[in-house]
């Protein structure tokens, strides 16, 4: 029996778009369609609004997940993703919006009430700001960790490292210690090129091997005159595979034809006859064996 339900299996983005864009109206900075999926970008101050009439409206019940992105080229180098679910019609769409690190995005814990441990997410990896949020506090670092870990200009060592300190008996924080440099963060693409000579290349254009060694005349050879002249003699003149062996030599005559070998004299016999096979002979039959009483009077005759 099939299984009716409310819900479509998948909703068509077609039509989609204009249908959003013209419901948030003002908000609205952009809307396109990227790899089957509906991207809305809306202004930072009117964002709570934007997303209540998503909800309200049009059925996107759910916040999946809000993420950030850093872009350190840009003005505001911050953008703030959400991620909306409509149950009804099994619809996902995003929106997003951008920040930089002194201009907070006003919080949606008003609409939804899992969004505070997602803005402290957000906060604590990229130091964006939610303003309204009463927690806004870090969730995966530690309370004294400094520097926000996802930004691309963080540094790959850190700024501290902690450890327990067997004389203070407690956990203490220190500069971080390498024993060697690492390369610091560049925005370069590998596959343009980079300006700057990264260390070993500068080893790359030059040839190993300055001066290469020449033998544009005789004396360049290290060899001799009398060498240098035989140089174009062969070293296999003379050899028997260069000359035609065998002509002259009369070739052995066949084991075929020589006549038989004459008969031994005296006693001696020939080997034929110790090659054929020997005759079978007859066994004898043996005689039954004698009982033990028939031995005994045997004995006492």
């Amino acid at each position: 029996m099939a299984t009716l339900h409310s819900a479509p299996r998948f909703t068509q983005i077609d039509g989609l778009t204009s249908t959003l864009s013209g419901a948030l109206g003002e908000h609205l900075v952009e809307a396109h369609e990227e790899h089957g999926e509906l991207l809305l970008t809306v202004h930072r101050a009117s964002v709570e609004d934007a997303l209540r009439i998503l909800r309200d409206a049009h059925d996107y019940q759910q916040l999946m997940e809000i993420a950030g992105v850093d872009y350190p080229g840009r003005a505001e180098r911050f953008e703030v993703v959400y991620m909306l679910l409509s149950l009804t019609q099994n619809s996902r769409i995003m929106v997003k919006c951008t920040a930089s690190e002194d201009t907070p995005v006003p919080t949606v814990t008003t609409l939804w009430p899992n969004a505070g441990w997602l803005e402290r997410e957000v906060f604590d990896m990229y130091g964006v700001l939610f303003d309204g949020n009463t927690d806004l506090r870090r969730i995966l670092t530690d309370y004294g960790f400094e520097g926000h870990p996802f930004r691309k200009d963080f540094p790959l060592t850190g700024y501290v490292e902690l450890r327990y300190s067997e004389d203070e008996k407690r956990v203490v924080y220190e500069p971080v210690e390498l024993a060697q440099d690492l390369r610091q963060f560049d925005f370069m693409s590998p596959w343009e090129g980079a300006d700057y000579v990264l260390p070993g290349d500068e080893k790359a254009s030059t040839s190993p091997v300055d001066d290469p060694k020449v033998t544009e005349k005789p004396s360049d050879t290290g060899a001799g005159k009398d060498t240098d002249e035989k140089a174009a003699d062969k070293v296999s003149a003379g050899a028997p595979a260069e000359e035609d062996a065998g002509e002259g030599i009369p070739a052995p005559a066949p084991t075929e034809d020589q006549p038989d070998r004459a008969k031994r004299k005296g006693k001696a016999k020939d080997t034929a006859a110790a090659t054929q096979p020997l005759k079978k002979k007859t066994a004898r039959k043996k005689a039954p064996a004698k009982s033990k009483s028939q031995v005994k009077k045997k004995g006492d005759k």
